[in-house]
């Protein structure tokens, strides 16, 4: 299993849109019919190609959100070519193509542990599938996931990550509005929100270019060993 999913599917296979989910006003998750899909490991990601009527293609790479089967959760992103057919027009019931799963270094591949996780905006994505792994494994090791988002609103996931989960704890951090009685003010990333992680952990970052540096660099001056620091960056047409 392990080695079929770091190496996935060297070809492009049909995935048939099963079931539909708003997350925010801006984003949806997307959950494919993929035949004989081999299992992938969490932090995985697939690459989905888009071909016009007139034979124009485009590609994009989005990181798979599940535990099992695959789900994409996409985030319209202004312009793009591929985003906004897959968040506004792909219907139940139509096909994409697909290839994956991809990548074999930013996963989580089990144990006990002390798990890190820290996403910005839409980076919280392949973390989750990596939260979702850790619970259908029982939630053996600790984890604690910090996610950035600039308003309640843009929270991905929010009645599923509001769920008191054994081995899970989850840290909100709003940079631009908080909800009424937060304890935290609106800003970015601290040294005072990393203070309190455990040490030594395998740590998981991952969203936009500036964040993931800043917080890296966070992680290492607060002691955490930059050898289990691993980082995935979005760029603007990322998932």
């Amino acid at each position: 299993m392990a080695r079929a999913a770091v190496r996935g599917r060297l070809t492009w296979t049909a995935a048939r849109l099963a079931a539909v989910r708003d997350e925010t006003a801006s984003a949806r998750t997307l959950t494919f019919a993929v035949p004989d899909w081999p299992g992938h490991l969490p932090g995985q990601h697939v690459d989905v190609r888009l071909t016009a009527e007139d034979g124009y293609v485009a590609e994009r790479s989005y990181s798979l959100a599940s535990a099992e089967g695959v789900e994409l959760t996409i985030q319209r992103v202004p312009d793009g070519e591929v985003s906004p057919y897959l968040a506004d027009v792909l219907e139940v019931g139509d096909e994409i193509e697909l290839r994956g799963p991809v990548g074999g270094w930013f996963v989580w591949r089990g144990g006990t542990g002390p798990v890190v996780l820290v996403g910005g905006g839409s980076g919280i994505v392949p973390l989750m599938a990596m939260v979702r792994a850790h619970r259908a494994a029982g939630g053996a090791a600790p984890f604690h996931l910090l996610y950035s988002v600039r308003t309640p609103r843009d929270v991905y996931y929010a009645a599923e990550l509001a769920e008191p989960r054994p081995g899970l704890e989850v840290t909100l951090l709003y940079t631009r509005e908080a909800p009424p009685g937060h304890a935290r003010p609106p800003g970015r990333i601290g040294p005072d929100d990393l203070a309190g992680l455990a040490r030594p952990a395998d740590c998981f970052v991952c969203g936009p270019t500036g964040f993931v540096e800043a917080t890296s660099t966070l992680l290492v001056d607060l002691g955490h060993d930059p050898r289990r620091i691993r980082t995935e960056r979005f760029g603007p047409t990322g998932a």
